[in-house]
């Protein structure tokens, strides 16, 4: 299976939500076989979004939460919240978090540690700088992050982990990561997640890239069996955009599928 994850970030309010919901519904209809598709609109749309696509097959995520249930923690958002409003998926740890935010890595560590306990899918977020790219520094950062995300995780058989591979250098940029570059540290994450989950099932975790995905290059990363799926965000507001990912997603599988 194939997996997109649509980030709006703050890019639309209530009504643009709705709207984008139903679009993005849209261009899964009539397909023989589509991708799993979450769609993370901005928290204020999360309830009306939900509306949208209760009857379907798609998922609803959030763009980040809190690591605590409850308190005082002005402006913050809990799993239990998400919970109520139907969230089954969270991106955590996104570049913009920790850029912006501050984020550390062992706030992003709390906040997978409750997501997994409050049965939500964590969506870890991960990736080097252009100056780390530049200095071959790539597997290392990854590994760091990684590891610090998911330390003391102790993977039930109900648990599902999704790692999105996000080169800095390539969000909102417009320049994607090359094919080879994704296989190879795709293939390094695997290899990573398969140590730290030695008795995962088949599917329990999966490892998407992220950055700069659009209509035009995304079948080149979705054809590759190392990509399990794509994190795709400006694109994602874009519906004509999207509907091309969601064609290249299913011609994949539709060719996987007579292989």
């Amino acid at each position: 299976m194939k997996t997109i994850i649509a980030n709006w970030k703050m890019n639309v309010g209530v009504r643009e939500s709705v709207a984008l919901a139903r679009g993005t519904l849209l261009t899964l209809r009539g397909r023989k076989v589509s991708p799993a598709l979450v769609i993370c609109p901005p928290f204020v749309a999360l309830s009306e979004v939900r509306k949208i696509v209760a009857r379907s097959s798609a998922g609803l995520g959030a763009q980040n939460m809190f690591w605590e249930q409850s308190g005082a923690y002005t402006g913050e958002t809990s799993p239990r919240m998400l919970q109520e409003l139907g969230v089954s998926h969270v991106i955590l740890g996104h570049s913009e978090r920790r850029a912006l935010f501050g984020e550390t890595d062992e706030m992003v560590n709390k906040k997978v540690l409750q997501a997994l306990e409050q049965k939500l899918v964590p969506i870890i977020c991960i990736g080097e700088s252009a100056d780390q790219r530049r200095e071959e520094q790539t597997q290392q950062v990854v590994r760091d992050q990684l590891m610090a995300a998911l330390q003391g995780v102790r993977l039930k058989s109900s648990d599902t982990i999704m790692v999105a591979y996000e080169p800095l250098w390539a969000i909102g940029s417009g320049v994607a990561a090359t094919v080879s570059d994704v296989i190879e540290t795709h293939r390094f994450i695997h290899l990573l997640l398969g140590q730290v989950f030695e008795q995962a099932a088949p599917g329990q975790f999966s490892v998407l890239y992220g950055g700069s995905v659009d209509a035009e290059n995304a079948y080149g990363f979705l054809r590759e069996d190392e990509v399990n799926g794509v994190l795709v965000g400006g694109a994602s507001v874009k519906i004509n955009q999207f509907k091309g990912i969601v064609q290249a997603a299913a011609e994949v599988l539709e060719a996987k599928q007579t292989s």
